[in-house]
């Protein structure tokens, strides 16, 4: 026991190392999912189109990554959530780099469906991996870890479109830009993995055989990988079919597909509308489009500020509030939007609503960890299927409104949807006997 104690606090230090490298991946997930707003009107002016079919890239990534997780999912539950995320991040460094030589808009869509389903192995894996590690009682926090990567994506990924939209580099040195940092993190991941592997057999006697079984993978893991594998050869299972069996068992339960729709209407009405906010301030009030992604990247500030205060919200509020509370930021936040007559005031609305959105998101996130603890992969990727085919439904409907009908009809939904959805969500919360799952 004594020999391998040193090698016990090696491995707890490493599993605190992956969640700062899964933070990274979660950072470049994040700018890619955002790059592209401040990037629309450059796109249009490249290929002599309206901004509502430049949002086409937003929309080919967003269907294909959301559909990929009905796969993504449950491959995490067998080969390992980590290992698949580092692959995830090798395809996206390909699609990217594979993105910014297109020379044709209708090519382009076609490498950000592939660029889109390649993504989709990162963040909910990633959340599925901590779900695995770590205590429900300590999850929300580590996830805010999780979180402050993403967001800092989203920031850096907002005012780096806006950035690239004016530069000469253009579009094409943003997805060159980002190729270069899915590259970096992938061969980070790839280390720790192997390392973490070897320090699990070491420590574990028992996981051994699960870490031959399931190389690159996480001590606990592997055991959770080896058990599904057993369960699942014993009843003659195939691995389609029990990918059918994990999926169908999650939307089965009443209390999960609301978790699913709350997290789907979101998508919907959120960051559908989100999308073209830079757009229309660069349209009614003629900023440069850095000016105007740089206003709306302070959303991704005021996530930043929940992240920092999520333990200290999370007792003095408790979820049923802080899900109601950030449905009416956000709602009042799209009403300001459309409202405001000042250009300035978008960006203390953008924080505001970036506030609101991680009060509502990472409670609906931290409850999907918790859906189907035995098939984790595969409930977590559902909930970001359902986020994610939300907005690749609400991008749809709002660069059509936004083409024929203008911003303010297209923020309007949003102004009474989302408090609608948090107050229903809430009662929910208050209704169930145990909101931790």
């Amino acid at each position: 026991m004594d020999a391998t104690q040193p090698a016990q606090a090696t491995l707890a230090d490493d599993t605190r190392g992956m969640v700062f490298l899964l933070a990274g991946a979660a950072f470049f997930s994040g700018v890619a999912l955002r790059i592209c707003d401040g990037l629309l009107p450059r796109l249009a002016s490249d290929f002599s189109i309206t901004a509502g079919t430049a949002g086409q890239v937003v929309l080919a990534f967003s269907v294909a990554y959301s559909l990929m997780q009905l796969l993504s999912g449950p491959l995490g539950d067998r080969f390992g959530k980590a290992r698949m995320v580092a692959l995830a991040l090798a395809g996206c460094a390909v699609m990217s780099a594979v993105a910014s030589w297109m020379p044709r808009f209708d090519l382009l869509l076609l490498v950000r469906i592939a660029w889109g389903m390649a993504a989709a192995g990162i963040i909910p894996l990633a959340m599925a991996w901590i779900g695995d590690n770590v205590p429900y009682a300590q999850r929300q926090a580590v996830l805010a870890r999780l979180l402050l990567g993403t967001l800092s994506g989203l920031t850096a990924g907002q005012l780096a479109g806006g950035f690239f939209g004016d530069a000469d580099a253009g579009w094409r040195g943003a997805f060159l830009s980002l190729a270069l940092g899915y590259t970096l993190i992938a061969g980070l991941l790839l280390w720790r993995l192997s390392r973490l592997s070897r320090l699990a057999q070491l420590t574990l006697a028992p996981s051994a055989a699960a870490a031959e079984l399931h190389p690159g993978v996480s001590a606990a893991e592997a055991v959770v990988s080896a058990d599904v594998a057993r369960s699942a050869k014993a009843a003659g299972e195939s691995g389609w079919a029990r990918a059918r069996r994990q999926t169908l068992a999650v939307v089965a339960t009443p209390w999960n597909r609301l978790v699913l729709w709350a997290t789907f209407f979101e998508g919907l009405f959120l960051l559908g509308p989100l999308a073209f906010v830079p757009t229309l301030l660069h349209r009614d009030f003629a900023l440069s489009l850095s000016a105007a992604s740089g206003l709306i990247a302070f959303y991704a500030l005021g996530g930043l500020v929940y992240a920092l205060l999520a333990r200290r919200l999370i007792l003095a509020l408790g979820e049923r509030r802080m899900v109601l509370i950030g449905g009416l930021l956000m709602g009042a936040g799209m009403a300001a939007w459309w409202l405001s007559p000042l250009a300035w005031t978008a960006a203390p609305v953008a924080l505001l609503v970036g506030f609101g959105t991680y009060l509502y998101h990472n409670t609906l996130q931290a409850l999907a960890t918790q859906m189907a603890p035995e098939s984790r992969g595969t409930a977590v990727s559902l909930f970001s299927f359902a986020f994610f085919f939300g907005q690749a439904i609400g991008v749809t409907g709002a660069g059509w409104a936004f083409d024929h009908l203008g911003g303010g009809v297209m923020l309007s939904a949003s102004v009474v949807a989302l408090p609608l959805v948090a107050w229903r969500f809430s009662r929910a919360l208050a209704l169930r006997p145990t909101s931790a799952g």
